[in-house]
């Protein structure tokens, strides 16, 4: 099932994403959040911001969030969206149907022009997941940051509604 995020669900968000920070390059995250940083975090999801979690027999197996992209105010009708699943929940189409879910809120909200997604260039897997989505490859940052010991790249994709 697929439901807007609440407070309880915190702790659950926070380990998937302390997860993602140790074991993968699909954050150039580096030091785990705990959970003051994580409740921070949470409750700058409000108007155009939003949280989605998968919650499977009672647990939460993934999120997707809109985030505000930039902080100056030109970037207010941006978004950022991500998408982490639990390591255990993994290859089941969980992603997918975040990512639908999100997607359709955010062509619904007249408040977001563009989704804009920031992915590590070897995450073939999420790549592929926004291109299945319509997402348009806008170019790449070579050597954006170092993650284990190894030069990353950051490629660009974006939605654009038009809501002319």
């Amino acid at each position: 099932m697929i439901r807007r995020a609440e407070r309880r669900d915190i702790p659950e968000l926070m380990n998937i994403y302390n997860d993602a920070i140790l074991h993968t390059t699909a954050t150039f995250d580096t030091e785990i959040k705990d959970l003051e940083d994580r409740i921070a975090w949470f409750e700058e999801h409000i108007g155009n911001y939003v949280i989605y979690v998968y919650e499977e027999a009672g647990c939460v197996a993934g999120y997707a969030s809109l985030s505000r992209y930039r902080d100056r105010k030109a970037f207010d009708s941006a978004v950022e969206l991500s998408v982490y699943i639990h390591k255990d929940y993994r290859g089941r189409g969980i992603g997918s149907s975040l990512m639908q879910e999100t997607l359709a809120y955010a062509g619904v909200c007249e408040k977001i022009e563009t989704v804009i997604s920031l992915i590590t260039s070897e995450n073939a897997t999420s790549i592929h997941l926004h291109e299945n989505f319509g997402f348009s490859y806008c170019g790449q940052i070579k050597n954006a940051g170092v993650k284990f010991g190894k030069k990353l790249s950051l490629n660009a994709y974006q939605i654009i509604y038009d809501r002319a």
